[in-house]
């Protein structure tokens, strides 16, 4: 994601760094170098006016000597008019010469002083020479020539005048060829950044148009893998316009309606499929998808294919904007669930027959339950008679009864007491199955201590009678606090231990383990181990039916509903249960109990 971001910003700032880059390697260059020149013909120009004042400086020295010349010429008595002219043309000429170096120095103000003091020689020379050129004795000549080249002297003013000039000419030289010199490497640097950031454009050009081809590449991959997947989808694909004409379909949609995959002009959709779309409601929905931008969820539509077939269809459809329009389009997927519907259509006939079967078993098992419980009734009173009337002819006959009819009464109470316990097993067995569950929290650890003390009391019993008892070691482990049926759990462990006890009398001591371990999908797993007489794994089967044993009743008693009370009651919880055992080693009975949001608690139930 953060690649991404940082793509999308370098391609938003692409353009303005490339602008820049332009501006650096045209504009900088050039300011650059136009302020460098600039300097540079600064300092050339600096030159030229040193070499125009010693210029202007050597015409004013000259004009002076032949000022002096013409004087001295006339003040010898020369009557030229020539002379006179030209000295005429000297002093005007002086006064200009003049006012155009004290212009050329005026930026040096040492210059100007020795100007200025020039100045002041020079009027008294022109002066002098005027005298001159008048007419004078010999001995004012000879003065005013001592005051010519003596008091007004001006060639050492010249000499200082021009020894400034050059030394500032030297300066300005050397700064002019060092400006020169700058120039030409400034400008050779510049050259070589321009060079430099000329190729990191081409370069950035380079990966520009490299990123472009990749990027063009990318999306041609991504548009050839999106018309892949969409052409290799079984499920028929159809892109619509505001006109319902077919822009894009994939392979399945021209498989299933006949149309020729790759056709370059558009069809309207009630041409394809030998008239199978012409349903006006169908395009009064697709329109709605278009123009109000309404979804089609699992519209179903029976149509008929090209095949000849009349099908279910299972139409949705949506409305999208597409990068290459203006306009919407709508994408519109088919599923044929004909199939399905098929199948739905034979799952509701079953059900109607297994609910008519359901029915019938429900009503066999109300009439089983009642027969069982007719039956269980209607046989106690003549059991009762039966050994009522045994009791009653012992004490008839008294003494004179022999040993042979003693036993046969014996047989006949025995027989009758045996089957009276039947007869209430089979009824709290038939109540098991056909009472209400009343679903409340049960702790089972107070359960199987009632249990125990029962036993325990009962075992007391018939050693009161004369009964051998033999020495129990009870090992229970905490039990939890469950929802179930409180009766029900009671009659659970009421069996169990109860079996433990009768199959282990034999040991001494017996040792009985209650433990309960809780399961990973939070169901619990009960198990009630013993060292009793055990039993052969390969009769396990038969352990929970009704009247299955295993060992014979004159060596342990009991009626074999026990153990099918128990797998009655578990499988009512839904829960399952099971046993394992070694003979003459023990046995272990395990049953679990399902996680406890599985059983309701709001309600009784059958």
């Amino acid at each position: 994601m953060r690649q991404d971001s940082l793509t999308i910003t370098y391609v938003r700032w692409r353009l303005p760094l490339l602008v820049s880059a332009l501006v650096l390697i045209l504009l900088v260059p050039y300011l650059l170098i136009r302020q460098w020149t600039e300097n540079s013909q600064e300092a050339d120009r600096w030159v030229r006016h040193t070499q125009q004042v010693e210029s202007s400086t050597h015409s004013l020295e000259a004009m002076i000597r032949e000022l002096d010349s013409i004087g001295l010429a006339l003040g010898s008595g020369s009557s030229n008019p020539r002379l006179r002219q030209r000295l005429e043309e000297t002093l005007a000429r002086i006064d200009p010469q003049l006012r155009q170096l004290t212009e050329l120095s005026r930026d040096n103000p040492g210059q100007q002083i020795l100007i200025g003091r020039l100045q002041t020689l020079i009027e008294r020379r022109i002066d002098v020479a005027r005298r001159l050129s008048m007419g004078v004795t010999p001995a004012e000549r000879l003065d005013l020539i001592d005051e010519l080249y003596g008091k007004y002297q001006v060639r050492d003013l010249f000499t200082n005048f021009m020894a400034n000039e050059r030394s500032l000419l030297v300066e300005r030289s050397a700064y002019a060829d060092r400006q020169r010199e700058r120039v030409r490497w400034l400008g050779l640097a510049a050259l070589m950044a321009q060079l430099t950031l000329m190729g990191v454009v081409i370069y950035l050009l380079y990966r520009m148009e490299q990123r472009r081809a990749d990027s063009e590449g990318e999306v041609r991959q991504a548009s050839a893998r999106a018309l892949a997947v969409v052409q290799t989808v079984r499920e028929p694909i159809v892109l619509l316009d505001r006109e319902l004409r077919v822009l894009m379909h994939n392979t399945a949609f021209a498989e299933l309606y006949a149309d020729e995959d790759g056709d370059e002009h558009y069809e309207r959709l009630d041409e394809i499929g030998h008239g199978a779309w012409r349903d006006p409601v169908i395009r009064q929905r697709l329109s709605e998808v278009l123009a109000r931008g309404r979804e089609l969820w699992d519209f179903e539509h029976v149509q008929r294919t090209a095949d000849g077939v009349s099908r279910t269809m299972l139409l949705n459809a949506r409305r999208m904007q597409l990068p290459d329009r203006d306009d919407d389009v709508a994408l519109m997927t088919v599923s044929d669930i004909s199939a399905q519907k098929a199948a739905q259509h034979r799952i509701g006939e079953l059900n109607r027959q297994l609910e008519g079967k359901i029915e019938q078993v429900t009503e066999v098992n109300r009439e089983l339950e009642a027969f069982s419980y007719s039956v269980s009734h209607d046989l106690r009173a003549p059991l009762r008679h039966v050994a009522g009337f045994a009791d009653k002819l012992s004490r008839h006959l008294g003494d004179g009864i022999d040993e042979k009819g003693t036993h046969y009464l014996e047989v006949i109470g025995s027989s009758a007491r045996r089957m009276s316990t039947l007869i209430d097993d089979l009824l709290v067995y038939s109540r098991l199955g056909r009472n209400a569950m009343k679903l409340q929290a049960v702790d089972m650890q107070s359960l199987v201590h009632e249990t125990r003390a029962m036993l325990d009391a009962n075992r007391q019993a018939d050693a009161a009678e004369g009964v051998a008892a033999h020495r129990i070691d009870w090992r229970i482990a905490p039990l939890p606090v469950l929802v179930a049926d409180e009766n029900m759990m009671r009659q659970v462990w009421l069996n169990l231990l109860g079996n433990a006890v009768k199959y282990s009398a034999r040991r001494e001591p017996a040792v009985i383990e209650v433990a309960c371990e809780v399961q990973e999908d939070g169901g619990h797993h009960f198990s009630v181990r013993d060292n009793g007489v055990g039993f052969d794994m390969e009769y396990a089967g038969k352990l929970f039916g009704v009247f299955q044993r295993l060992h014979k009743a004159s060596d342990y008693p009991g009626t074999g509903i026990g153990l099918a009370s128990v797998r009655r009651v578990v499988t009512r919880l839904g829960g399952k249960v099971w046993a394992e055992s070694v003979p003459d080693q023990g046995s272990t009975f395990h049953f679990v109990l399902p996680p406890q949001d599985n059983i309701s608690t709001g309600e009784t139930f059958k």
